[in-house]
């Protein structure tokens, strides 16, 4: 796991957004966590969790890794889709 620091990616004095979320009832019925607040930052205790974040559109699933802590939770629910050429016949 990657140390604590990771957590303040924002200026030194502020503190990382911490979203009140129902952790303890998702990890005894073990459901994901649906949510609408994609600036929360992702902390370690989050590992193993799955959450639905809304893009604006829908809610996009995914579960959190170690490689995810210190992140927000919006940066997994992209809100526009990729733009790619397409050949027309």
């Amino acid at each position: 796991m990657r140390p604590a620091t990771v957590l303040f990616r924002r200026s030194a004095w502020k503190v990382p957004h911490i979203v009140p979320l129902p952790i303890r009832e998702a990890m005894e019925k073990n459901t994901p966590i649906r949510t609408n607040a994609r600036s929360g930052t992702i902390l370690p205790h989050y590992v193993g969790l799955k959450f639905q974040v809304h893009n604006g559109m829908e809610y996009v699933a995914f579960e959190v890794t170690d490689d995810m802590v210190g992140s927000k939770l919006g940066d997994f629910a992209p809100t526009r889709k990729r733009f790619s050429f397409k050949e027309g016949k």
